[in-house]
């Protein structure tokens, strides 16, 4: 390939690159430009050649030019510049955030003739940096705790029992409808107490059959059952020194209760198949969405275990009770999802706010963010209006639905008509409910033997 062939072909790439190329001679005149700067800055090539680089107004230069004595600009004294974050302004008046790499440019004798610089527009990237660090700024508000959020009354009153059940180590019981957030609450308890630096272990007590979840819950030796090839330790053990939390607890068999109930009274478990006890060190946290006495005189749960775990009982209230945290939580999932989707999308709507106040949220918090991934999702504009919203969100609250249960009426009555809606969407499919309501297959057939359901 001849050197004119490839000067030519050299243009060809300079102009494909997406990084803008600027090159000027020893005066700061620039000489030549490729069509990434064009884009980058605004000017068209015929309208910088010619002109200085003072034209851009850059901020890493300025200081180099108000120096007396020295070349137009540093590069010329330092022979290079890397990875230098500067801001330019356009031609339009809009400030740039980007990235520059320089170097001179010498002749074959070592004669300096000019420099070639490289601009790379890193604009976007601060402003989502902008966001986060707004974000951050916003997590640290006096209306957050441990990453939960809330400046209602009640809320605060829960903070506040929070605080106080993490400097104990009796055994914790946090009740709450489904998407509540008693996780977090457990976590927070954790975090907030001397068992911090040490494990913090989540077992979800419906989502396993009795002989899985005391293997889950206690380990179990090789040989024990089919597939034990070899010894395992239950999360009993893997928590040991730390917290466990158990979700569900009312949904326990009664046999595990019974097990459980040594755990919390002599601080032992024994692996399945195995009889040699092992000391395990623990706090427990457990959380329920069901009613514990009603359980226990159905004979569905033991009174002797309820009355050892719900030493410190805590209740989280529903969303419908704390209307006044609705705006903080919203706003909260608006910046999460923002920085997340990426989408021009810059505020909710007064009208959006109302409806979501309006609405009696039966999925509580986690419905609330769910609405606001659907939002996302199916705004067009930059602003997120209340057609963008799930339908249910709209619909009055009368008429048959989910919106006129009250809070009134029991939790079972709400999970069992969230349950038999979720079954009639899904044709009876007990995996596509379970993908609808947010839980497990195992949940939901659980919770269709208790409500007497048939798919």
């Amino acid at each position: 390939m001849a050197i004119q062939d490839l000067n030519y072909y050299w243009k060809k790439v300079v102009d494909t690159i997406q990084d803008g190329v600027m090159i000027v001679n020893t005066q700061g005149t620039i000489v030549s430009v490729n069509r990434a700067f064009e884009e980058i800055t605004g000017y068209a090539q015929d309208e910088v050649i010619g002109a200085t680089c003072n034209v851009l107004n850059c901020s890493a230069c300025e200081i180099a030019r108000n120096e007396k004595g020295w070349h137009w600009c540093v590069l010329f004294r330092q022979g290079e510049l890397r990875k230098k974050h500067c801001v330019l302004m356009r031609k339009d008046g809009k400030l740039m955030h980007v990235v520059k790499n320089a170097c001179v440019l010498k002749d074959p004798d070592g004669t300096v003739s000019g420099a070639v610089e490289t601009l790379t527009d890193v604009t976007e990237l601060v402003a989502k940096e902008h966001q986060i660090a707004t974000y951050r700024r916003e997590l640290n508000q006096a209306d957050t705790f441990h990453g939960m959020i809330g400046g209602s009354v009640k809320m605060r009153k829960v903070f506040d029992m929070v605080a106080d059940a993490a400097q104990s180590d009796a055994p914790v019981i946090i009740y709450g409808e489904s998407g509540t957030g008693k996780e977090l609450i457990a976590r927070a308890i954790h975090e907030a107490g001397p068992r911090r630096e040490h494990p913090y272990v989540k077992v979800n007590c419906a989502a396993l059959n009795e002989s899985l979840l005391e293997s889950e819950l206690f380990g179990h030796v090789k040989g024990a059952y089919t597939g034990a090839l070899r010894d395992r330790a239950g999360r009993f053990e893997v928590a040991r020194e730390g917290s466990i939390f158990l979700d569900e607890i009312g949904d326990l068999p009664m046999s595990t209760q019974v097990k459980l109930l040594r755990v919390l009274e002599e601080k032992v478990i024994e692996r399945v198949g195995d009889q040699r006890a092992v000391h395990v060190d623990v706090r427990i946290i457990s959380a329920t969405n069901r009613d514990l006495p009603t359980l226990i005189r159905e004979g569905a749960f033991r009174e002797d275990f309820y009355y050892r775990i719900n030493v410190i009982p805590i209740w989280l209230p529903p969303l419908r009770e704390r209307v006044e945290d609705i705006p903080l939580l919203a706003t909260a999932f608006f910046r999460r999802i923002q920085l997340k989707s990426g989408k021009a999308i810059s505020s909710i709507s007064k009208e959006a706010m109302q409806a979501l106040m309006r609405y009696a949220w039966p999925g509580n918090v986690r419905e609330l963010k769910s609405a606001f991934e659907f939002a996302f999702v199916s705004c067009r504009d930059t602003v997120i209006e209340p057609e963008n919203f799930p339908a249910a969100v709209l619909a009055e609250p009368k008429g048959e639905g989910l919106q006129r249960e009250s809070a009134a009426e029991s939790l079972d009555a709400i999970k069992k008509q969230r349950l038999a809606q979720a079954l009639r969407k899904a044709g009876g499919n007990q995996s596509q409910a379970a993908r609808i309501l947010g839980i497990s297959r195992t949940s939901v057939y659980n919770q269709m033997k208790r409500y007497h359901l048939r798919s």
